[in-house]
């Protein structure tokens, strides 16, 4: 593949937003790398999707040390992007990973603890061939180990020089009310929440987590914005063969429900009244959710990208 060079409009369509009290400006759509950035994936597609959203005004780029598979390989996978690409560009992208899930064997790789958050950060760096990330993640909340600890192992990497900024992502509401006091306090408050809040589930809403955030000044990123592609026309007539559904891994055959399947039809007709597809409709009733900052989306392919795009252009 010939050497990139990056467009030069890249920044004239898409639609950035403040993130928090903060300075940072965060893409309206942001692109995730839990799927399909992993060592079993064509990396030549992985280029052109990295590619095709850098060159559309995607800055922000989602990690976690686990995505893959095999675990790791959605990191070196970035790491590779960067020698080969985008390098360059370092000081343009906001680059984010996350620690909290099963990583390696034994006690000290999964959930909470200093040691494992600060060992995981050391090994994505390494992994991502960075200096530093710019967000780093508590990928979820620990109901075992102090909650200062935790807290406290995020306060020092930042001090350390290794991510400039800090989330917590699927905390529950008191916890993410502790954690936004302590970081606070400690001057490096929380940037951003992770959450999930998409048409079929709304308990980030209802919970009062988005509310919160929005009094505390902090932003608010969305996974999952699709529901694992069930907000797509692509189920709704059944589960199609060679869809993720049919493979049962994240998206499981009796997570269609008929209950489900009315609601996915019922919102593709509101759609449809509005001249839009179901996804761009779904990603556009998330961004207008007030505290909302941005959606992460996954995509197969640099065409799947372009499609939900222009959700943010409407």
């Amino acid at each position: 593949m010939e050497k990139y060079k990056a467009d030069e409009r890249r920044y004239d369509a898409m639609a950035y937003q403040r993130c928090g009290r903060s300075g940072v400006l965060l893409p309206k759509v942001s692109l995730g790398f839990w799927h399909n950035f992993g060592a079993e994936d064509d990396y030549t597609k992985c280029r052109e999707i990295m590619r095709y959203a850098f060159d559309h005004g995607i800055t922000h780029f989602d990690l976690a040390n686990n995505y893959g598979p095999p675990y790791g390989s959605a990191e070196e996978t970035f790491g590779r992007l960067m020698d080969d690409d985008f390098r360059p560009y370092r000081d343009e992208m906001f680059i984010a990973t996350k620690a909290g899930y099963d990583m390696w064997p034994g006690p000290y790789g999964n959930w909470g603890s200093r040691k494992y958050l600060m060992a995981s950060l050391d090994q994505s760096l390494h992994r991502m061939r960075l200096n530093y990330v710019d967000l780093f993640y508590s990928h979820r909340y620990d109901p075992h180990t102090p909650l200062e600890e935790t807290l406290q192992a995020l306060v020092d990497i930042v001090r350390s020089g290794k991510t400039l900024y800090v989330g917590i992502s699927r905390w529950p509401l008191e916890a993410t009310r502790f954690a936004f006091k302590y970081l606070r306090e400690r001057d490096v408050p929380c940037l951003i929440y992770q959450g999930r809040i998409n048409l079929l589930d709304r308990a980030p809403l209802e919970e009062g987590i988005l509310d919160l955030c929005r009094s505390e000044g902090v932003g608010f990123i969305s996974f999952s914005p699709l529901a694992q592609g069930l907000l797509t026309d692509r189920y709704l007539n059944g589960i199609p063969e060679g869809s993720r559904m049919s493979k049962g891994k994240f998206l499981r055959p009796d997570m269609l429900t008929d209950d489900v399947l009315q609601k996915i039809r019922q919102y593709n007709s509101e759609a449809e009244g509005e001249n839009r597809t179901l996804a761009e409709y779904a990603l556009s009733w998330i961004l207008r959710q007030p505290g909302v900052t941005s959606v992460l989306v996954g995509a197969s392919s640099a065409g799947q990208l372009e499609k939900n795009l222009r959700a943010a252009s409407k």
